[in-house]
């Protein structure tokens, strides 16, 4: 056999290969909707008509999460409770809102604020996300949060940080852990029927270890950083990031270790700890067979 066909058939086997391995998209129904407001169902309603059974939930993905648009991700968002508050580090994924406009820059975020966040116009989301922006840390029994990030030029070249902000240790690993949070459980600014696990920037200059700058760009005098979340399975958290209460993105928290420990058990019960309010409205658990029951 030729190299050349040696080498076609070693690509049609890394093909199919990775045709094999892709995951199982889930099953997820979505309530009717249009661009309208008065065409959406409450969200209420998309609950209890609309059930995700566990065993989809388990199959849920960053890559699946980004192909929906803003309705269908908030419809599956409304189907979730808190779950537990995390602990310890989370790899992180921001996805952006999509719609007929497509994707948002950042410059239309902010642009209502002033002062120095207005140095930050024309940058695109995505570019913060993957340059400065690895994910989160929670610090569980502090009630506090901070954020991974491994590099700082681009803030450095926009003049927002002074000085070399300190390292800090974790896992054994040297990293910045900056915009620190508070965590608590809260109302949900999008679904008040049960709460979420808040993640509030607010008064980021109360907790230890604050560094002014570039820390402040989140607080109260920076864009007035506000985040939810919300459990898909153990281990997988969809959150939302409000600025100065307006909505600006969607992104993901993912922990493998603890999916992989608690997967089965979630995909056979359904049931998790909740650390905040589930609200009256109790989610229907949707079992594989069809049987459901309130978990």
């Amino acid at each position: 056999m030729s190299r050349f066909a040696l080498g076609a058939l070693a690509t049609l086997t890394a093909l199919a290969l990775a045709a094999c391995s892709k995951p199982e998209p889930p099953d997820i129904k979505f309530a009717p909707y249009a661009k309208s407001y008065q065409t959406k169902m409450s969200l209420a309603q998309v609950d209890y008509q609309y059930p995700i059974p566990p065993a989809e939930l388990a199959k849920i993905t960053p890559d699946y999460l980004a192909t929906l648009d803003e309705e269908q991700i908030d419809q599956i968002y409304a189907r979730l409770t808190a779950g537990p508050i995390p602990d310890g580090a989370f790899e992180g994924r921001i996805l952006l809102p999509r719609g007929s406009s497509g994707k948002f820059r950042l410059s239309e975020l902010v642009g209502g604020f002033s002062g120095t966040v207005l140095h930050l116009k024309g940058l695109v989301v995505e570019e913060i996300g993957e340059v400065l922006w690895r994910g989160k840390v929670f610090f569980r029994d502090e009630g506090v949060l901070r954020n991974r990030i491994e590099d700082l030029s681009l803030l450095k070249k926009l003049g927002l940080v002074e000085g070399e902000p300190q390292k800090m240790s974790y896992a054994g690993k040297e990293t910045w852990l900056l915009f620190p949070a508070k965590l608590y459980c809260g109302q949900s600014l999008l679904d008040s029927r049960r709460e979420s696990i808040i993640i509030d920037y607010f008064f980021s200059d109360e907790i230890p270890g604050y560094q002014e700058s570039p820390d402040y760009l989140a607080g109260r005098r920076g864009l007035k950083v506000r985040d939810e979340i919300r459990m898909i399975r153990p281990g997988f958290y969809l959150g939302r990031a409000y600025l100065d209460r307006g909505f600006a993105l969607n992104f993901t928290l993912y922990d493998k270790a603890t999916d992989e420990k608690a997967q089965a058990n979630f995909v056979a019960t359904g049931k998790v700890q909740e650390d905040c309010w589930p609200g009256t409205q109790q989610r229907t658990v949707v079992a594989a067979a069809g049987k459901s029951a309130k978990p």
